[in-house]
């Protein structure tokens, strides 16, 4: 073979992995759609036993609709408890089932389905119910954390600084910035994404499982998601450890009744920042890793932590631990029996 005949060969050789990249890439071009659909590969076939646990989720989700809306109505009628600590509660627990209802009714639905596809419009609106769930959910507590701060750092400034005003803006940010922000994440970056796929391994629909089915890197996608949490997330995590590190300070550094009555308040609401936490980081943990080592069971387990257990617990807690629901709780109970 001549010089020139095994030049030619070599370039056609070096050629070769940049065209099979090219084909490559036009195909998944090629492929790439808005599916109708999605299916969710996370569900086992079970047989019969989709049918206990059908009754397990209608339990939970039953329990978690009665002792939400009977703390919520335990505020509102109360007046004693028209105070901001517990028109933050009040908020928390109508979050709380606004959030079950973005997922309790699906599960159901899927667990006894024995094809677990989704309309692409129904996923969008989930993904969009639960991402605003979870918004209004940190930024409460986070709001939380500043009032009891306030409450025990400032105690002679705390009605000048907390007025009604104040108090119901504060509530409504909490709830129009997860809103707007989650309807533009949804509707404005991910709807409009080109996809190669449309299988989602997970039992309900999330927003990064969508967009790692896109054809190609979702750079506004990122940008917009890591500015977000470094501005606004960051923000709100570090006005919580700025509000419990002077409450620790001023409880280590007062007196005995100044401790309990900040344990009294405090107690309960730390307890449900660290729930929440634990199960965003459990969440975080199966979207950002390869967990296919865990068993099925235990990562549909913790997908389902932070949405399944928040609003389940919370209730719980602050009805038991607060002194003053707690009376009123037995009051009625008294006036029930009478």
């Amino acid at each position: 073979m001549s010089r020139r005949a095994k030049g030619r060969v070599l370039r056609v050789e070096k050629e070769l992995p940049r065209v099979r990249r090219e084909s490559r890439a036009e195909r998944m071009a090629g492929n790439a759609t808005r599916p109708p659909h999605f299916v969710l590969s996370a569900y086992l076939d079970v047989g019969p036993l989709r049918y206990v646990y059908f009754l397990v989720v209608l339990v939970l989700y039953a329990a978690i609709v009665c002792s939400n809306v009977f703390l919520v109505a335990v505020i509102c009628v109360t007046r004693t408890l028209r105070e901001p600590m517990y028109l933050f509660l009040c908020s928390l627990f109508l979050n709380q089932l606004y959030g079950s209802l973005g997922l309790f009714p699906f599960l159901l639905v899927q667990i006894l389905s024995r094809v677990h596809t989704v309309r692409a419009q129904l996923c969008f609106l989930q993904i969009f119910c639960l991402y605003s769930y979870g918004g209004v959910e940190f930024m409460s507590l986070a709001l939380m954390s500043f009032d009891r701060y306030l409450a025990i750092c400032r105690p002679l400034r705390y009605a000048a600084l907390m007025t009604l005003a104040r108090l119901r803006g504060l509530i409504a940010v909490s709830w129009v910035y997860p809103f707007l922000v989650n309807l533009f994440i949804v509707y404005g970056l991910t709807a409009p994404l080109q996809l190669c796929s449309n299988v989602i391994q997970k039992v309900y629909c999330d927003n990064y499982y969508v967009v790692r089915l896109s054809c190609r890197e979702p750079r506004t996608n990122n940008i917009f998601g890591l500015s977000h949490m470094f501005v606004v997330i960051f923000s709100l995590f570090m006005l919580i450890v700025f509000s419990y590190v002077r409450i620790l300070w001023v409880c280590f550094g007062g007196s005995r009744q100044t401790r309990q009555k900040a344990l009294s308040t405090c107690g309960p609401h730390l307890a449900s920042l660290l729930n929440f936490s634990v199960g965003a980081f459990f969440e975080i943990l199966q979207s950002r890793f390869d967990l296919s080592v865990l068993p099925n069971m235990v990562r549909v387990f913790l997908s389902l932590y932070w949405l399944m257990l928040q609003p389940l617990i919370n209730p719980l807690m602050y009805g038991l631990q607060l002194t003053r629901i707690r009376l009123v709780y037995q009051g009625l109970l008294d006036r029930s029996q009478g």
